[in-house]
């Protein structure tokens, strides 16, 4: 309720439909799922290096993920009669993303929970790279996927199949329901980013980071 506020007052996305952004995820496949609207404002798209933010409250932090797709409009109907392989195969993009985490809240991230979630669960903007087809991820070995990242061109960290649900497109029938239920239905193109590989990589001013994910893209952000 305080997301859809926020998001009328600021004009975060055009009040007569549902947002086409979205984060999603959560610690573990036993915990429950966040799901995030995101302000369309604070989206670079197609981009292979994102731009220097023009205001930063508290934090600088960049998560390395990985973003689906939605290609078809979904009625609520629809959202609540789906399994995991008929949430899949809704899917007709993915690309690589890096999150940039800030928090508005003076007490950064010791604030309480449900603040940091309105807060846009600790959101400063989203970055998308280039969009691939959803075949790109079918029958794809999420145990073995490779993220590299790399701060201001150090050494690479590599990250294997870290990702906290084993397997990115996990969320996707719960998030699918939850939009659907909150706005009566998934347009065609909505975007949802999926959680982080590599932890959040905290920064500095001036640093610039850098993420590849091994067969499906690569993506930096220079802060």
């Amino acid at each position: 309720a305080v997301q859809s506020a926020l998001a009328r007052t600021w004009g975060w996305w055009p009040a007569e439909r549902a947002p086409r952004y979205w984060k999603s995820g959560g610690p573990s496949r036993d915990a429950a799922l966040l799901h995030v609207p995101l302000p369309e404002n604070g989206i670079h798209q197609g981009v292979t290096l994102a731009p220097v933010p023009e205001a930063v409250f508290n934090l600088r932090g960049a998560e390395a993920e990985i973003a689906l797709r939605i290609g078809q409009d979904i009625s609520a109907e629809q959202a609540a009669a789906l399994d995991y392989d008929s949430a899949l195969a809704l899917v007709d993009g993915v690309t690589v993303a890096v999150e940039w985490v800030d928090v508005r809240w003076r007490d950064g991230l010791k604030a309480p929970a449900l603040a940091l979630l309105a807060d846009g669960q600790c959101h400063g903007g989203l970055a998308l790279g280039e969009w691939l087809p959803a075949s790109t991820i079918t029958g794809r070995d999420w145990a073995k996927q490779l993220c590299t990242v790399s701060v201001n061109g150090g050494d690479p960290q590599r990250f294997t199949g870290t990702h906290s649900l084993g397997d990115p497109a996990w969320l996707l029938l719960d998030w699918l329901q939850h939009v659907a239920r909150e706005y009566g239905s998934v347009p065609a193109g909505t975007v949802v980013t999926t959680g982080t590989w590599c932890g959040c990589m905290p920064l500095n001013a001036g640093d610039r980071f850098e993420m590849q994910f091994e067969g499906l893209g690569q993506l930096g952000w220079q802060f």
